[in-house]
């Protein structure tokens, strides 16, 4: 802010000579700009903290400015005039002529400093609360997946263990235990699980939908040890396994089959594939309503932008959904 009101100045004084002019708009300045720092601070703080917005506060902060400069400009100029060598020789100021000026160095000065101090908090305040309503609409997305998952599927799931009860009492008792423990684990509060718990519960609902499909699905899992530790968003692959199960598997006469592998690729990579060998899908854009998906995409382009995709790979041999995400690794407390 000072160095541009210098050089408007020094500019100014080239031209004219006048040094009664560059005197009397340097000790305005030099009084005026350390006040006004800190009271549009002050101003801008108490603003932010009652939440009343911007654009009310600096326009009452601009004019403010203004008259505070005209004043002070108005009573360095009389100060100036007493003194036989600084009087202007390049055309004398009128009142009317300071106080147009000062009103302008004061609205300048104000403008200076929302460009350098509002104008970034501005902007960095929009990418945070652009981040937190992604971050709520990914919460939201969890919550509707897990919608999604337990009514329809609690109720079949119920259906089966009352079809099990006399034919196969243990069987039906072991089914009970583990759709307790799904549902149990189906609210991760952690953003992020490993690979391994991620796994786990997939098998325990792999489980169920074997017992509920007896004979028609089967899974296969290839879970490379050094993928075990792996960090990925909580419940990102189970809506591919689903997809994989509902309109792949299930659609292959005799039975069909799912394979879910993991692997590292490049040293830096974590791959996730979900493979079934249903007759395939059309090569085609995401069909509407595909929750599934459209929440997996989203979730990988919210935490980890183009560093991470999902594609699909079809054929009248099955259907294979990868996930490609940077390899992180740790240990969730």
């Amino acid at each position: 802010m000072l160095g541009i009101a210098l050089l408007q100045l020094a500019t100014e004084y080239l031209g004219t000579q006048d040094s009664g002019r560059f005197l009397s708009k340097g000790i305005t300045l030099a009084v005026g700009l350390p006040p006004l720092i800190v009271w549009a601070f002050a101003v801008f703080r108490w603003a932010t903290r009652k939440g009343v917005g911007s654009s009310g506060p600096l326009f009452v902060g601009a004019i403010t400015s203004g008259v505070f400069f005209a004043g002070l400009l108005s009573a360095t100029r009389a100060a100036s005039l007493s003194i036989p060598v600084l009087r202007p020789h390049y055309g004398m100021w009128g009142a009317t002529d300071v106080l147009r000026v000062g009103f302008g160095m004061g609205l300048t000065s104000f403008g200076l400093w929302a460009l350098a101090f509002v104008v970034p908090f501005a902007v960095e305040d929009a990418r945070l609360r652009a981040l937190q309503a992604d971050q709520l609409r990914t919460q939201a997305q969890l919550a509707q997946l897990r919608s999604h998952l337990e009514p329809h599927f609690l109720l079949n799931t119920l259906n089966a263990i009352a079809g099990l009860v006399t034919e196969d009492p243990r069987k039906a008792c072991t089914l009970i235990g583990t759709l307790g423990d799904l549902l149990r684990d189906s609210a991760p509060e952690a953003e992020l699980q490993t690979i391994d718990e991620q796994i786990q519960w997939l098998r325990r609902y792999a489980q169920i939908l074997e017992e509920r499909h007896a004979g028609h699905l089967a899974f296969d899992w290839q879970i490379g040890d050094d993928t075990r530790a792996a960090l990925v968003p909580s419940m990102l692959l189970q809506p591919l396994v689903e997809n994989a199960v509902k309109h792949g598997a299930l659609m292959r006469a005799g039975g069909g089959e799912i394979r879910v592998r993991t692997e590292v690729a490049g040293g830096a990579k974590l791959v996730c594939t979900v493979e079934d060998n249903g007759p395939g899908v059309a090569d085609r854009a995401t069909r509407p309503g595909a929750f599934g998906l459209v929440s997996v995409r989203r979730r990988l382009a919210l935490r980890y932008a183009s560093a991470a995709s999902l594609r699909l790979e079809s054929s009248p041999a099955g259907t294979r959904s990868i996930v490609e995400l940077p390899l992180e690794s740790g240990h969730l407390s």
